[in-house]
């Protein structure tokens, strides 16, 4: 019984010590999983604490950038109007300045005392930029350009600045701060990972499941920033570089360039796909996306992997081009990317065929800055577009941007506004007898220091710009008035005028035209209207629509300069033409080339086949007229006949023509 009662007694002494070691070590587990618990929370709390205020910092930085962008389209919308004024710049010049309240009211309310008192200051000074915008766009309405360049330069051009140095000193500041923040994050992030497997050798399960969470949060925040600064520069549809990496890459080899040797140059590809909208109109968005992402993978493939394929937005893609340091060189890789292009892209099925025209530059040539190039770039792919060739390099002549051509714009403006246009009439004459038949008329400008100037030397620049509209109207209500004065007369002379590819793309042409007939009183058979293959072939679909609109009302629609374009069989049997006027480039050498001559009656055959009036333009001599005569041609004009006369020469001209042209006029 004694010795039972001692070996209990042993026992639960024993126990006691035990007890009090699972007690310790519940205590020392209790510790272990309370410091885990403290590590946990102070880390996440940290974590999310940094996070946080790089996002802070992030915010009002991008917030800063969305300024500036805001205060650089401006002035870009403003510079643009000042070239075409129009009610859609100054809608986009709206939207820029609703973008830069919109920034600022964001800064004003993330930032501090510092960031408000910038706001204030930009306010002021934005406020006194648009008071003095509206007054520049005045000025730039009425033509007067020593007020434009007078509020330019000492008026708006302080307040610009004022903005724009605010605003981007502000920017680098924030731009500053967000990127110690991420620092700081980051230091969080290794004290973290440090301090880890500390935790782990105590708390084991516990620590290993926090540091999955932590390694797991940190993976996430990386895996953000990542896809943050990929989107930011990459095209969300097709995954290649946008403008901005397209420009910093730019930038990165004009700097490379200018550290290397004299002769190192690079090469800027700026491609627009021609016809893109009518793939979206007739088959769908969806089918437009994929062949762009098609087409993405194909230049990439043609060019390269050391070229940068970039997708500026729309269908507009650039490519640069580090190694190729000459014009023939570049041209040369341009064409490749077109042959490229020519061959079908597949979507869902169908065979898509597109074209495309290229803008080709070259740094040092061409502009030693990105802003230049790109600009420059685009000038000379609006030729190509324009004269349907494919590719163009640049060309300052063609420049519309030159100061010599801006100056000559602002004075046709002013020209149009005071009726210094004038025109010209060409007589139209029936082969078989004679007989005067109608007449071209042919624009003019009468300046006042440079005398007559003809057509070739403004036509084109109106053509590029907002003005090439109300110089067409200014012709046919002059036109018009003409045909009326000598309807009234006794003379019935039917006028033809000329269309350019812009007034094609007004859906109001039809409506504008229809009321300076009524105005005039003219007879729309006594209207002939001329337009140009190039010009139908920049929008077939939408030309092809204002052109039956035109011919609804009985205005008679001629195809100008036949044989120098792209016209298909298949367009020529749908257009709502009733005259083909052959080109004169195959006219003039048809006695002396027998190919041209060929071309020329297979033009007259082709015409008559299909019930058309065929006009043969630039006849010169008698020779030519005898040759035509025998093909089968109706009509001719040129200077055997006669070359543009003003209106009281021409008809000076109906008069006292030969005998061997009748008077009677058909």
């Amino acid at each position: 019984m004694t010795g039972s009662r001692v070996s209990m007694t042993h026992r639960v002494r024993g126990t006691r010590p035990r007890a009090r070691v699972v007690a310790v070590a519940s205590a020392g587990l209790a510790g272990v999983i309370a410091l885990v618990g403290v590590f946990g929370l102070w880390s996440s709390r940290e974590l999310e604490s940094g996070a946080n205020r790089a996002l802070a910092a992030i915010r009002l930085s991008d917030a800063y950038s969305r300024a500036a962008t805001a205060i650089a389209a401006e002035e870009s919308f403003e510079r643009k109007y000042r070239l075409e004024p129009g009610q859609d710049v100054h809608a986009r010049l709206d939207a820029a300045s609703a973008q830069l309240v919109a920034a600022l009211a964001e800064v004003d309310q993330r930032g501090d005392a510092d960031d408000k008192a910038r706001v204030r200051v930009v306010r002021v000074a934005h406020t006194t930029y648009l008071l003095w915008m509206d007054r520049l766009f005045a000025a730039v309405e009425t033509g007067d350009l020593a007020t434009v360049l007078l509020i330019d330069g000492s008026k708006m051009e302080p307040a610009f600045e004022t903005m724009a140095t605010t605003v981007s000193g502000a920017a680098a500041q924030r731009e500053r701060a967000a990127v110690d923040q991420l620092a700081e994050l980051n230091r969080l992030e290794s004290i973290t990972r440090w301090m880890a497997p500390a935790v782990l050798l105590v708390g084991l399960v516990v620590a290993a499941g926090l540091l999955s969470v932590i390694r797991s949060h940190r993976r996430m925040l990386d895996t953000e920033r990542a896809r943050a600064v990929d989107d930011a520069l990459h095209d969300a549809l097709t995954g290649l570089p946008n403008r901005t990496l397209l420009t910093q890459r730019l930038e990165q080899a004009l700097s490379s360039d200018a550290e290397a040797a004299p002769q190192t140059a690079t090469s800027l590809l700026l491609i627009d796909l021609d016809r893109f909208k009518e793939i979206n109109d007739t088959f769908g968005h969806g089918y437009g996306d994929q062949l762009l992402c098609q087409l993405g993978h194909r230049l990439t493939g043609v060019v390269g992997e050391r070229a940068t394929v970039a997708r500026l937005g729309g269908d507009e893609f650039a490519i640069l081009l580090p190694d190729i340091a000459t014009v023939a060189a570049a041209t040369r890789a341009a064409r490749r990317v077109l042959a490229a292009l020519r061959a079908p892209f597949r979507v869902e099925g169908v065979d898509l065929d597109v074209d495309a025209s290229i803008g080709v530059v070259v740094s040092g040539q061409h502009g030693r800055d990105s802003t230049t190039l790109l600009q420059r770039a685009d000038v000379a792919m609006y030729v190509a577009k324009t004269e349907q060739i494919g590719v163009a390099a640049y060309d300052p002549t063609g420049d519309e941007h030159c100061p010599t051509r801006l100056a000559l714009l602002g004075e046709l403006r002013r020209a149009i506004d005071h009726e210094e246009l004038v025109l010209h009439y060409q007589p139209k004459v029936r082969i078989r007898d004679g007989a005067l038949v109608g007449a071209e008329a042919l624009v003019r400008w009468q300046h006042p220091e440079r005398g007559l100037i003809l057509p070739g030397e403004f036509i084109p620049l109106a053509e590029h710009t907002s003005l090439v509209s109300p110089l067409m109207y200014v012709v046919l209500d002059t036109a018009l008035a003409q045909v009326c004065a000598w309807s009234n007369a006794g003379r019935r002379t039917p006028v033809s005028v000329n269309l350019s590819a812009r007034n094609l793309l007004d859906p109001d042409l039809a409506t504008h035209v229809a009321d300076l007939l009524a105005i005039h009183k003219v007879e729309p058979e006594l209207l002939q209207l001329e337009v140009t293959e190039t010009a139908i072939m920049i929008e077939p679909v939408r030309a092809e629509r204002v052109l039956r609109e035109l011919a609804v009302l009985g205005i008679r629609i001629s195809l100008d300069d036949f044989g120098a374009g792209y016209t298909s069989l298949s367009q020529l049997r749908t257009l709502p033409i009733s005259e083909l006027k052959i080109d004169l480039s195959l006219v003039i050498p048809m006695t002396r080339e027998p190919g041209a001559a060929l071309i020329v009656r297979s033009v007259v055959d082709l015409g008559r086949s299909l019930g058309l009036t065929l006009v043969a333009e630039g006849v010169e001599d008698a020779t030519t007229l005898d040759a035509l005569a025998r093909m089968g041609c109706d009509e001719a004009q040129g200077y055997h006949f006669s070359p543009a006369l003003a209106a009281d020469a021409f008809e000076s001209w109906c008069v006292s023509r030969p005998r061997s042209l009748p008077l009677d006029v058909t």
